[in-house]
């Protein structure tokens, strides 16, 4: 059976010690350039996520909102004044039907038109975006919540 002195095994960990302390540095490094490779990437995402957001805010768009039925007694609808958050509400009393308007919005401001009817059996609302319906209620649904789109400036 072999031997090992005392002045061996110490020698012995004071090279694996400096050898684990080599490793935890070198991985240390490594996290730390992936850290801030991943953070520079983060960053940059988070630029053109701002850069998106600003240009989706000022962007203007136009649809047509079209209400039809018979006792229509009133239509409210989204006008492009106000903010996105708190859109300035416009509205018609006693429009002849069919009704048709068509107004430009700006940036994620939904797309809303609200009808009252006093017959909502027949009353049908619609919101057109480039020559694409992107919202339609018809009856019941259409009396009680109308037609509110996404904007289409936010897909």
């Amino acid at each position: 059976m072999k031997r090992t002195t005392r002045a061996t095994r110490t020698a012995r960990t004071a090279r694996t010690v400096r050898t684990a302390r080599t490793v935890r540095t070198a991985v240390s490094a490594l996290a730390v350039t992936g850290l801030a490779l991943g953070l520079g990437a983060c960053s940059e995402a988070a630029e053109k996520a701002v850069d998106q957001v600003d240009k989706s805010v000022n962007e203007t768009y136009e649809v047509t909102y079209e209400v039809s039925g018979s006792a229509v007694e009133s239509v409210d609808f989204h006008a492009g004044g106000g903010t996105a958050m708190e859109p300035k509400i416009e509205s018609e009393k006693k429009p002849a039907t069919p009704w048709k308007k068509t107004v430009t919005l700006k940036g994620i401001m939904p797309p809303a038109v609200m009808p009252v009817s006093l017959n909502p059996s027949d009353l049908t609302c619609k919101i057109t975006y480039n020559g694409k319906v992107i919202k339609e209620a018809k009856a019941e649904q259409a009396m009680a919540g109308g037609c509110v789109a996404v904007s289409p400036v936010v897909g």
